[in-house]
Formats: structure tokens, sequence, C-alpha cells
């Protein structure tokens, strides 16, 4: 006993150091320090070194305050292995310190909510008294569309020559090049036809000018450019940098798309720019810059916040929100989260007023005027003005002219604002790839500068900037202490959907291309196990200190490969769908070989984390110890010896309990445990045709969190798995069904009335109170108008309102009736529809899963939508998450366009009144909408003939086969007023079902030939972490076993005034930290 306490305490001690080590890594990588950077030289850096050290302890401690009930948590769970603890001896190498309890035989598990939990949830949303909410915004405008003169989509702009007398203005013009990862051609041949010409020139012309500055954001491009430069060239762009001549903004790996991408996915992209430029360049960015996504969400604010940030941009807004934020002289504000009550989370963010960021709509209101000081369009080049007045180059002639008609726009654009500093982006995408516009740009605004400065009577300074240096000039002016300045406001909200004109929403993005925003989340989940299991086999080998040759470098390659497709794939012209067909197979093909190579690291690590006796080890690629179980039909276990073993990884934070299903050769087998426990199985149909099959086997599997659970599958001549029973209708046709070893019937009359259970749910009852809700699944096509613009990957232009979907010939429905899941199978023309039931205690019985097979490769300019209908009585009022990590309230407007009420959803949405809750989560990214009170409807595929004049060039024509994934959740809520709120948030339950669907359990195949060695499960943890804690990912940085730790505290409803829900919820069997 001794021992063990001994065991418990050294484990307990490595936990909390394990959490304190991780803040200050987060602290040190994350929580950037300025004071770091070059720009300040090795004297101020050395003299510096207290204060900076202090603030690190001071940020420590807040943050050890903060998650003092993880640790203690963690610690209580160290004080109860002392009642399960067995020792499994030095050689056992298996973290856990016994084996995983059977929770078969466990009663259901209730989980008591007392009434002072989750306070956070409860609060009051409360805004600022100078404070704007875009639901209220969205309330107050018109959405109509005047002809505004010059700015065709704002209003005319005067000014009195005197206003800058006292103060004069300051213009800020910031060089930048916005080069897409991606587009109209492959990044690769982006970065061999432009993007290394463009970063080749800027280290040279940089240096002819120190005056002449540049941003820059793309690190994916700098990545690959600055491995092919040389040292010599390396040294002058850090000399650069160092001056302040070059920034890196945003510093992500991409310029992301803020709809469709997930925030495991946000926060990997900026980690993996973020670590580049701390080797490399030992820069931590300052200042956002994103000019081209589709609308802007929250959530990308509130990452670059906690990343160091202070400042952003942002450009693509829609036209009336624009207008009306010029008019109140609110485009610069302080962008809060809707549920922060204070101010930490305000970054200052910048939004450009104009259509476009094009140098046409960026120097002021009036783009004829604005193009004429776009240097690359000189007489004799390969771009004009549209407008059909050309640049002038300036000369001492007509500097002065051209300097009254700039500065005229210059203090047009500077009355949008509250204060006398301007910004004027100069650049457009791919610019400055060749010399010449580099001397063009930079010597004729030089040249108008040095006359605007030198005439004191202009009341103006002007001088290139970069993005930071306005941001240092706007602080000073309107936030600066003691300074007279006019205060910014705060704005909370997000800004979808976008329109860039009239009625054109873009809303058809959130869905085009479907497959592979599916092959996105794929990607996600794989690389988030690989991740997990890879840093747990690292510090689990550096525990053991044997020798081995466990290939960790190999692996650390293809994890930062995968991590930096996936970063690519998060690009606004790629997981968005809106990239040309061969740009989309490279991206493609990018994610797929990632997706293989992440499961070869899990097979890896998972090949040494079970084996018992870890000197046994040996890596043989060419001989796999463990094989990745595949969904693929032609991949089945095969019992050529007398049982296989099945290792089973369990990549969430929570003790689960989930159906696995594998292919198999035969009906007749059993499954027991590693403990020889026969475990519930079920024998169903493998449907190759809608009546002709094979066999899976499909199992009860608990699985400890973060660990391997071992099971066995073996022949069984009696007492094996269950075998599903079928039966099929069909309105009219004959029906021949050809299929062994199961029961089937077709009953004559097809009007018989369908239904599965489990004793979980049944019709969707609440078992609570025993009320029924009706919830009704169709399907429905949208069209395209017949006017001239039409619906392409960007826009949705539907031809009206939906026209429900009727097949050519009468479908066939097949119903499954099994011991472990129950199922019903409706095979359209263009759908295979499943409605599945799992009779599993815990989450997965609590939902129905809904698994959607789409094919309209046939059709011509239509989209197919699935529309569920129930009486919930939501009214104009729904609810969609932003990036899978906050909720975002929508109201359908009647003013605004059927697809202007269309929105992102990215990991669910759901309607309620005030009794019930109908959430519908989602495994991909898909647009969404209610249209009528108690609809929800989501936008499955889209096949557009033509391009919708975006720049893109085709239309969308090369769909896939695409299958899509949900679970649908009824909840009810307690009795509340039902006024409106800013805040919503989502149940426990729905996000550890939504944890569940995104990251399901993965098996792995044990060797024939290792059959005969020791293995052993893995229980990393004591016991799970709290539901309402998210571990986001464990993280090896580089290949030294430097670790990050991210957990996420999730925002979840129980008992808040607008969100209240059960205080009994049995199907969670887990505990939660009480909002840390």
């Amino acid at each position: 006993m001794i021992r063990l306490n001994r065991q418990v305490t050294v484990f307990g001690s490595a936990i909390f150091c394990v959490v304190v080590f991780s803040l200050y890594l987060m602290l040190d990588h994350l929580q950037l320090d300025h004071t770091k950077s070059p720009n300040n030289g090795g004297d101020r850096l050395q003299n510096g070194q207290l204060s900076i050290l202090q603030g690190k302890i001071d940020r420590l401690e807040r943050l050890l305050a903060e998650n003092n009930e993880i640790i203690s948590n963690i610690r209580d769970s160290v004080i109860n292995l002392k009642e399960s603890v067995k020792d499994g001896g030095p050689d056992g190498g298996n973290m856990s310190q016994g084996p995983y309890p059977e929770l078969l035989a466990s009663p259901p598990l209730v989980l008591p909510i007392d009434s002072q939990d989750c306070q956070f949830a409860a609060r009051e949303f409360s805004k600022p008294a100078d404070g704007v909410q875009l639901l209220d915004v969205y309330d107050l405008l018109t959405f109509d569309n005047p002809d505004g003169g010059v700015w065709k989509q704002g209003f005319d702009i005067t000014y009195q020559e005197n206003e800058w007398d006292s103060e004069p203005l300051q213009v800020f013009v910031v060089p930048h090049s916005h080069n897409d990862p991606g587009w109209l051609k492959t990044f690769d041949d982006y970065y061999r036809d432009q993007t290394q010409h463009i970063l080749n020139n800027m280290v040279v012309k940089l240096h002819e000018n120190s005056r002449w500055k540049m941003i820059w954001s793309e690190i994916s491009y700098f990545s690959k450019w600055w491995d092919n430069i040389d040292d010599q060239k390396r040294d002058a762009v850090k000399s650069l940098v160092e001056r302040g001549q070059l920034e890196i903004t945003t510093g992500g790996w991409v310029m992301p798309d803020e709809a469709n991408s997930h925030y495991f996915a946000l926060i990997d992209q900026l980690l993996e720019g973020h670590q580049w430029l701390e080797r490399n360049l030992g820069v931590k960015p300052q200042t956002g810059w994103a000019v081209d996504p589709f609308g802007h969400s929250p959530t990308n604010a509130y990452l670059l916040k906690q990343a160091g940030l202070a400042n952003m941009l942002i450009q693509r807004v829609h036209y009336s929100i624009k207008k009306h934020f010029s008019s109140q002289k609110t485009l610069e504000f302080f962008w809060r989260q809707n549920w922060d009550p204070a101010s930490s989370t305000d970054i200052l963010c910048h939004m450009m007023p104009f259509y476009s960021y094009d140098v046409p709509h960026t120097c002021g209101p009036d783009p004829k005027i604005c193009c004429q000081f776009d240097f690359k369009r000189l007489p004799g080049g390969r771009v004009s003005c549209p407008w059909r007045v050309p640049p002038q180059p300036i000369t001492d002639g007509n500097v002065q002219q051209r300097v009254q008609m700039l500065l005229d726009q210059y203090r047009k654009k500077s009355k949008l604002f509250r204060t006398k500093v301007v910004m004027v982006p100069l650049g457009d995408d791919f610019r400055y790839t060749e010399a010449l516009e580099w001397d063009q740009q930079f010597q004729n605004y030089q040249k108008l500068f040095d006359y605007m400065n030198s005439h004191p009577e202009l009341h103006v300074k002007a001088q290139f900037g970069t993005i930071t240096d306005y941001f240092n000039a706007l602080r000073k002016s309107a936030i600066d202490p003691g300074h007279t300045g006019p205060s910014l406001p705060v704005v909370s909200g997000d800004f979808f959907t976008y329109a860039d004109r009239d009625d054109h929403y873009w809303s058809g993005y959130f869905t085009s291309r479907p497959f592979y925003k599916r092959m996105d989340r794929v990607l996600e989940s794989h690389l988030r196990a690989a991740e997990i299991i890879y840093s747990l086999t690292l510090a689990n080998i550096r525990r053991s200190g044997k020798r081995n040759d466990f290939p960790a470098v190999e692996n650390y390659r293809l994890l930062t490969e995968a991590r930096r497709n996936l970063g690519l794939f998060q690009h606004h012209d790629a997981i968005t769908g809106t990239g040309k067909d061969l740009v989309v197979i490279d991206y493609g093909t990018r994610l797929f070989h990632s997706i293989l190579n992440l499961k070869q690291v899990i097979v890896n690590s998972a090949h040494w984390l079970v084996l018992k006796d870890k000197s046994a080890y040996s890596h043989n690629p060419s001989k796999a110890f463990l094989q990745m179980v595949s969904k693929k039909k032609h991949w089945r276990f095969n019992f050529s010896v007398e049982t296989r073993s099945v290792v089973i990884y369990n990549p969430t934070e929570q003790d689960r309990t989930s159906v696995v299903t594998v292919y198999v050769n035969t009906p007749h087998v059993r499954v027991v445990t590693d403990h020889g426990h026969p475990v519930p199985a079920q024998v169903s149909a493998v449907w190759d045709e809608p009546t002709t099959a094979s066999t899976e086997l499909s199992f009860i599997a608990q699985v400890p969190a973060l660990g391997l659970g071992m099971y066995q599958l073996g022949k069984a001549a009696s007492g094996g798995a269950e075998t599903a029973e079928y039966v099929f209708f069909r309105k009219s046709g004959e029906l021949s069904v050809n299929v062994k070893h199961f029961t089937v019937n077709i009953p004559q009359d097809a009007s018989t009335p369908l239904s599965i259970h489990n004793p979980h749910l049944q019709r969707l009852k609440l078992k609570e109170d025993g009320s029924e809700h009706q919830i009704k699944v169709e399907f429905a096509w949208y069209g395209t108008t017949s006017n001239r613009d039409k619906s392409g990957a960007y826009l949705f232009l539907p031809d009206g309102e939906a026209k429900m979907y009727s097949p050519a010939q009468p479908p066939v429905i097949r119903v499954t009736k099994g011991s472990v899941f129950s199922e019903i199978t409706t095979t359209f023309d263009h759908v295979t529809h499943t409605l599945r039931l799992y009779n599993v205690q815990g989450v997965e019985g609590q939902a129905v899963e809904i698994c959607n097979s789409v094919d309209i490769r046939g059709e011509f300019n239509r989209e197919i939508t699935m529309r569920l209908t129930s009486d919930v009585d939501s009214k104009d009022r729904f609810f969609t998450d932003l990036n899978g990590f906050q909720i975002q309230p929508r109201r359908t407007m009647a003013k605004l366009p059927l697809q202007a009420n269309f929105y992102p959803m990215t990991s669910m949405a759901y309607l309620q009144d005030p009794g019930t809750r109908l959430t519908l989560l989602t495994a991909q990214s898909l647009g969404s909408a209610s249209l009528k009170s108690g609809q929800l409807e989501v936008i499955m595929d889209r096949r557009l003939n033509q391009d919708d004049n975006r720049g893109m060039g085709q239309g969308v024509l090369d769909n896939k086969v695409t299958a899509s994934s949900f679970r649908l959740l009824l909840e009810k809520r307690a009795k509340t007023d039902g006024k409106p709120s800013a805040l919503s948030y989502p149940s426990l339950l729905s996000h550890v079902s939504s944890l569940y669907l995104n990251h399901p359990l993965i098996p792995m195949a044990v060797s024939t030939e290792a059959e005969s060695l020791s293995l052993s499960p893995l229980s990393p943890l004591a016991s799970s972490l709290p539901c309402d804690v998210h571990l986001v990912n464990l993280r090896t940085i580089q290949s030294k076993v430097k670790i990050f730790v991210f957990l996420h505290n999730t925002f979840f409803s129980f008992l808040s005034v607008e969100h209240k829900f059960s205080k009994v919820m049995t199907a969670l069997l887990c505990s939660h930290s009480h909002c840390l």
C-alpha cells in the first residue's frame, strides 16, 4: 500500500507539472511577447528580461487560478486510483494501473445539476452603452440599394477645407499582394509562376529605399520560398523585418475561410504558421489581415486575440452593413464576443468601407479616380482602368494637380472614420510580380508623398506603412490615455451572410463541393487522433527507458505534412469549394494522402503502446503489426485462425461506449473482451445494391478516455452475434431480395406502418414527460433564377421556393431490426437516406443518426436540400454554430431574399420553443436555414452549369457521390419567457454527441503473425475529463517531446434563463467541472 501511495503521489505530481508546464508553453508561444521582436535590438532584450519574466509569471498565476478546478479534478481522480489501480510492473508498458471497468453491467449513471452550476451560461447579456449588436443592426436596416453616386453602394461625402488645420491628416499607404494558395491555379503552379518572383523582387526593391514597405500574410508560400533561397537572401529578409519595412500579418498558414472552417483547423493552421515564424524569423505577428474571406466570424477574432494579436482588418462585409457603419463612423471598433460581459476578448478591428481590396476601391469613394493611381495600369501595360481614364506618370509638371485629386479622395475616405488617421491598401491579387511594377507604384507614390509632405498648407502627412504602423497611429489618436481623440465603439456578432451587390448573397459556398468538406473533417479527426497517440507514445517511450527503433522522426514528418495540408485546405478558395476543377483535385489528393499517412502514425504508435513487453517491439514497415480496419467492403476479417484481436483507439477525453463495425467473411462470429467476457454484437448485411448484400459485424465497445481497448473476434458455431432481421417495402413494382444468412420479410401490403425503437428513444419521445414530437424528413430541389446572373460556386440565386422532391420511381424501403442498432433506409434515385437508432446506454442511444448518400451528377442547375419539419414553435428564430466554437442566434427575415436567410452550419443548428429544443449535429460544413417556423433545412449538394461571375470562370460540375452524416437530438427545456437574446449555448449532451460524431472510435486489426504476443489495454488517464472540458489537441512540437496541451472549456446550457434544460441528464456517464 505504501508503494501504491508513492505511485499515486508521483503520478499526481507529474500531472500537475504537465499542466503548469503546458500553461507556460502556451504563454510563451501564443500569449505573444512583442518585446522579443528583433526590432527592439539585443540591448533592449537584455535590459527587459526581468520585466518580461515578471509579466509571464503574472499571467501564469492568473491562468493557474482560472484552472484550479481542473487541477483539483485531476487530483481527486488520482486519489481515487487507490481503489482501482493495480501494479502493472515496469515491463508492462501500460500507463494505466488497472483494467478498464466493465460498464455494461453498471446501472445508468445520473448526472445531477446543482442550481449554482454554470453561472457563465446563466449570465444575462448586456452590451456597453456605445456598443453595437449586429442582430440589432439587421433589424434596423431596410437592405435597399439606392444609387449612391460615384460610391454606388454608399453616399456622397463632403468636407470643409479647414477640417485638418489643427490636426493634419495622417495617411498610411500599405502595399500588399494577395496570394491565394490555390484558386485558378494550384498552389505549386502559383508559386512557380508568380509568388516566388514577388518575394524575390520584394527583397531587392525594399532594400533600395528604406521608406518603402510591404506586408505579407500567407506563410504556406513564404515557407516554400524560404526553403529555396540562400542564407544571404534570408539575412536580407531578416533585416527588412527588423527595420519594420516588411511586416508579417496574421501569420497563419493561409488566410482562412471563416464560414466552413472548424476551430480546430483554424487553430492548427495559425499555430503552424506562428511556429514557423518563430523558428525562422523570430517574429510574432501583431495584426490580422483578412481582405478576401467571404464574410467574417467572431471566432477568428477571438483566436487572433488569444494568439497575442492586438489588431485585425476585415473587408468582405454586406454592402448595407458597410454603408451603415460608414454613416455611423463605426468602421473602426473593438470586436467583442457575444458572451464576454467585460472586455477581455476585445480586439481592435478595421472594416474596409468600399467594394473591394483592389486599388480602385481603396483610396477613396470614387473608383474612377482611384484607378488613376494604380500605376500598374499605365498605358502600354496588360491591365487598364475599366473607366477608360488611365493613370499618368507623376512628373514635376503634373504632381500638384495629381496630389489634389488623390488628397481629395483621402480626405473623403477619412470622413468615414472618427480620427484623422486613414489607411489605404495598395495592391491586389498576385501584385508586384515584376520589378517594373515595383518601380511604377513606389516611385510614383513617393513623388506624390514628397510633394504632400513638403507643403504644410495641405495639412497632410503621407507615407508608406505597414498595417501595424497604421494601427499604432490609430491607437495613439483614439485610445491612448490623456489624448482628446474620440473613443471607438464595441461591436458584437458576426458578418454573415455576405452580399457584394444587389441580391447576390454568397451563401452557395457554404455547401459547394460537399465531398471535400467532408474529407476535410475526416482529416481533422485523424490528425487530432494521431497527434494525441503520437504524443502519448513518445512520453511512454521516454518513461520506459528502453532502446527501440520506433520511427519518431518519420512519423513527425508525416504529422507535419498533414498539419500543413489541412492548413492549406482552410484557405478561402479551398474548403469553400470555389477553385477550378484541377485545383480541387490537387487539394483532394493532398487530403487523401495525409489521411493515409496519419493512419500509419496511429498504427505505429498503437503498436508500441499495446505491447506488454516493450523489449519485443520491432518496427518493420513491410510487415505491419497492426492494420487499420477499413470501411471498404473489400477489407474484411478472414478467420483463418481461431481468433483475431482488435485494438480500438478512443481519441476522445471521455470513457466511451460506442458501436464499432468491421467487415467479416462469416455471420457466425462472437466477440469477447480481453478478459473473456462476451460483448453484445450484431451481424448485419452490407448492401452492395438496395437488395443484395455481404456481411458486417457491429459490437458495443467500451474504451477508456484517450485509451486503447482490446477485443477478440472468433468463429462461433452457436451463441455468437445476433443476426439482424429485414423487412422490405416498395409501393409498386416487383421486389426481389438476394441475401444469405438473414431473415427477410416482404409484406404484400406496402402501407404497413414502419417503426424502429430502442429503450432510450422512441419516436422522438421525451422520456422525462412522455411527450411525443412529430418530425418529418423530406427532400426538395432548388433551381436557379432565369435572370442573367445565376447560381454558381459562390452565389445562391434560387428560382423561388424549393420544389418537393418527387422520384421517378417508387423508392425501396429497407427496415433493419437488431440488438445493437435498428435503421430504416430509403433508396431514391438521387439520395439513399438512412435513419439509425443505437441500442446503447449513454450518449449514442439518445440521438437519431441520419446518413445521406447523395448523387446528383445527372442534374442541370439543381441543388438538393434535406428539410426537417417539426412541431417546435420556433417562429422566425433559429441558431447556427460558428466554426464549431460558439452559437449565433439567427432571425429569418421576410425583408431579405430567400438566399440571404441561409447561414453556415459547421457543427450544429437548432430550433427551440419555451419547452423543447431540436438540434441537428453535422459531421461536415453545409449551408442551413429555417425558412418557416419549426423547419430546419440543409443544402446537401449543388450542381451548377455556369460561372457566377466572381472570377472562377466555371460552374460546379465535378460532383461526386457524397455521404453526409448527422445526429438529431430532441431535448426538454424548462419553461422560459421566450425573450430573444444575443446569447445561446448548446446543451452538454449536444456537445458530447457532436464530439462522438466527429471523432469515432478507431479499430485496428492485429496481424495473424502477432497474435502470439502478449498485448495490454491502455488507460492513460485516471478518469475522463469533465464533460464540459474538451481536449482540443495534445501536440508535439518538433520531435523533442515538447508537448502543447490545448483544453477548451465548452459553453453549454443547463440553467440559464434563456436556455434552461432538464436538471437530470441520464445520457452522460461523466461529471462536469462546474463551468470552470
